[in-house]
């Protein structure tokens, strides 16, 4: 009899554990990139400890009709990024390993994601 009360509060307690959300989990470090500034400087934007697991669209580079695309991204944080060249994360994607992926002037970018 204990047995089986003890097996059915397991199974109550695991069923509540994996019930319960998880909390947002984010990357730590900092993804950097460059973008042309509105009086035509060059610019660094920072995504400092982004949230893992959703789309960042660059602001300052959201408007493909208003903007060039970033470019130089670096990626500083300990998960694995990837470079998308439209904004919502689609277009052409290149990904970027932890802590040393970087792209060059070529690598174009407008939004990102990190896993």
């Amino acid at each position: 009899m204990r047995l089986r009360h003890a097996a059915v509060a397991a199974f109550g307690a695991l069923a509540l554990v994996l019930t319960v959300p998880a909390s947002a989990s984010a990357a730590e470090g900092q993804f950097t990139y460059v973008y042309t500034g509105l009086d035509g400087a060059p610019r660094t934007g920072v995504l400092d400890a982004p949230e893992s697991g959703v789309c960042h669209t660059l602001p300052e580079v959201a408007d493909p009709g208003s903007s060039s695309p970033a470019h130089s991204p670096r990626n500083r944080t300990n998960a694995f990024t990837t470079v998308f060249t439209e904004p919502d994360c689609t277009g052409d994607s290149f990904t970027l390993r932890p802590f040393t992926g970087y792209g060059s002037e070529r690598l174009k970018l407008r939004s990102v994601t990190f896993t």
